[in-house]
């Protein structure tokens, strides 16, 4: 089942996380996401139900090989798709911004179009 734009958030949350500490806990998403502890609860059983996202013996939050490559998917759209409105002249806030609405829905094929173009002239 594909994932809503709240899981994708969550799960691009604990890659950013865990590419900072090996060792993210929930709390550490809730307090980066600025979410109480049962809606980080709640996601993360949800993550854990399709099998994207793990807790290991301490208790410390680790994605599967599923939910590694969906997340890394999601935050190289979120920084190509940044990088492109700032190329355009937007602020680096409000690309960022609407960078992450953004990520959620476009197609693969404008997305790589996207890509293209920046890697093409981001030199």
């Amino acid at each position: 089942m594909p994932l809503q734009e709240s899981g994708e958030m969550y799960l691009e949350t604990i890659y950013v996380l865990s590419k900072e500490s090996k060792n993210v806990r929930a709390i550490d998403v809730g307090e980066h996401m600025g979410y109480s502890k049962p809606s980080v609860s709640r996601a993360i059983g949800l993550l854990k139900a399709e099998g994207l996202v793990e807790t290991d013996s301490d208790g410390f939050l680790k994605l599967t090989k599923v939910g590694e490559k969906k997340a890394h998917k999601i935050f190289e759209r979120h920084t190509i798709l940044t990088k492109a409105l700032i190329s355009l002249g937007i602020d680096e806030k409000t690309a960022t911004d609407d960078a992450c609405r953004v990520e959620h829905y476009i197609s693969d094929k404008t997305f790589n179009a996207i890509k293209k173009h920046v890697e093409k002239y981001d030199k």
